[in-house]
């Protein structure tokens, strides 16, 4: 009988009535029974309740419609009639800003959508959309509840509707805390963040038993659709925990860097690190020599307030860094080549992450920084026949379309089509600068010397000799530090110890800045 919600002995007065509200939401908040909270438990997860805890500031969660029960019937539905009906919803406050949230309850139903399941939450997404608040959704459900049909497929259409309405005007941060199948897998892919954590999250369309009996293949749920696998092959999940609580905590962590909604800016912070702090560190950091790799990461270390950033999409596409941090209090995107991986080559995973980076960080009026060590992009026939082409046009009509203040510092390598999409200034940026290291051209000059010289080279009588002194001429006439600062293609070279300075002092002109995109009813970026 664990699912039966029996009425509470009727009484005529007042007081009576009130007792009797007062057991049916106790009811509602206890659950189903204890057996099935026992069961959560033996999977190694908290209850949806125990997770709105973690995420919300204590005592202040508003739930709405508690006592929401289902009205559908066969199947033995009419005699399973749970208050809430599997998702908790309502809002609360995150560092005492609102926040939008529901829950599925895996105790009732497996946390299957059903007609009023769905209902719930199409409600609570209309009420974060009107108030211009951040909506997250903690996941546990088994998907669709087969026993109501077409009407539960339906529910998902509603939910997939609004994520799409509220893309670009509320943050949405989905959190994986259990299995998330077929068709539901959907919503957390139209959502801005997806959080997942280790062991007790999966996605997928099709599970392994389906994959088994169409292709033969056999793999386990965490090996199809598990945490790692959309953290490093997918990139379906921004970030992977090992628990729940660092994950929620996160979870609180990157909403104090989100702004409400698209016509706010994200929420300033009184800088403890001074914002005229010289990094001399940043002059052993990365080597003059462009073949050598260093870690970027230790760079943006030094640039931004007290060291501390939080990297998105950390373990997938990991030659191109995105972050969002603080710079004189202020919250900041960072796009960074990462010479430690490739090379920093863009490829098509790196410009897909990026650009969706990009796009983010527009829609929420959040500054970018782009720090450029890039030789290129990665050849080879199977990025061409997967489509680099349209990949790397992903990346460069983000930044063409970003209308937010942008600021872009070439740290050494800024070769070809690569550097003009890592924002350059032809393409919208409004402050360029580069460090003496900086080499801005066409191709490397020994690339260049070998296609401009070849028939010199070719015909001299020490090729070598030849080619070694031609790369040379063509490396300080064309790739010298002040090149690109002589034809007005950057704004200034700078001593990489300013860096952080300078940027702040950019940034700070900058946030005045007022850009408008001719009328249009949508873009059509490539895909």
């Amino acid at each position: 009988m664990d699912f039966v919600s029996r009425p509470p002995t009727a009484v005529d007065d007042t007081r009576g009535r009130v007792a009797g509200l007062r057991e049916l939401r106790q009811r509602a908040v206890h659950g189903p029974s204890a057996r099935a909270t026992g069961a959560q438990r033996a999977r190694g997860k908290l209850t949806a309740r125990e997770r709105i805890a973690l995420l919300l500031d204590e005592g202040s969660f508003h739930e709405v419609e508690q006592l929401r029960r289902h009205r559908a019937t066969g199947f033995g539905l009419e005699e399973r009639r749970p208050y809430t009906d599997g998702v908790i919803t309502g809002w609360g406050t995150v560092h005492g800003r609102t926040v939008f949230v529901y829950a599925h309850d895996f105790r009732i139903f497996g946390g299957a959508l059903g007609e009023a399941h769905a209902n719930k939450i199409h409600k609570i997404m209309d009420r974060a959309i009107a108030a211009g608040a951040p909506l997250v959704s903690l996941n546990d459900g088994a998907g669709a509840r087969i026993q109501e049909g077409v009407s539960a497929l339906a529910g998902y259409g509603g939910i997939f509707r609004r994520n799409t309405r509220a893309s670009g005007v509320i943050p949405q941060i989905s959190v994986m805390l259990g299995p998330c199948a077929g068709g539901a897998a959907y919503s957390p892919a139209l959502t801005d963040f997806v959080f997942m954590v280790r062991d007790i999250s999966q996605m997928f369309i099709t599970g392994p038993d389906v994959v088994r009996a169409v292709t033969g293949e056999e793999i386990t749920h965490d090996g199809l659709g598990g945490a790692d696998v959309h953290a490093g092959a997918s990139g379906v999940a921004h970030f992977v925990h090992d628990d729940e609580e660092t994950c929620l905590a996160d979870v609180r962590y990157l909403l104090s860097l989100l702004p409400q909604n698209n016509r706010e800016n994200p929420p300033a912070a009184v800088p403890r690190d001074p914002p005229d702090r010289r990094g001399e560190a940043l002059l052993d950091l990365v080597p003059a020599d462009g073949n050598r790799a260093y870690d970027v990461c230790r760079v943006i270390g030094e640039i931004v307030d007290d060291g501390e950033f939080f990297e998105v999409h950390e373990g997938w596409a990991q030659n191109v860094v995105c972050a969002l941090a603080r710079m004189g209090g202020q919250v900041v995107g960072i796009v960074a080549n990462q010479p430690r991986t490739l090379a920093g080559v863009l490829d098509i995973g790196a410009s897909e992450k990026a650009a969706r980076f990009v796009q983010l960080c527009d829609a929420f009026n959040i500054p970018i920084v782009t720090l450029l060590d890039v030789p290129g992009f990665l050849p080879g026939i199977e990025q061409e026949h997967r489509g680099i082409i349209r990949h790397g046009a992903k990346l460069l009509y983000a930044y063409c379309n970003a209308t937010v203040p942008r600021i872009s510092v070439v740290l050494r390598k800024a070769y070809g089509g690569a550097y003009i999409v890592m924002d350059s200034q032809s393409i919208g940026a409004d402050l360029t600068y580069a460090w003496p290291t900086n080499e801005i051209a066409v191709m490397g000059a020994e690339g260049a010397a070998n296609v401009i010289f070849r028939r010199l080279i070719t015909d001299a009588a020490d090729p070598e000799a030849e080619r070694a002194r031609l790369v040379e001429e063509y490396r300080a006439r064309l790739t010298h530090p002040y090149h690109a600062a002589e034809r007005g293609l950057v704004d200034d070279v700078i001593d990489p110890a300013d860096t952080r300075p300078v940027l702040i002092a950019g940034l700070e002109m900058l946030r005045s800045k007022s850009a408008k995109l001719p009328y249009r009813k949508h873009g059509n970026p490539p895909q």
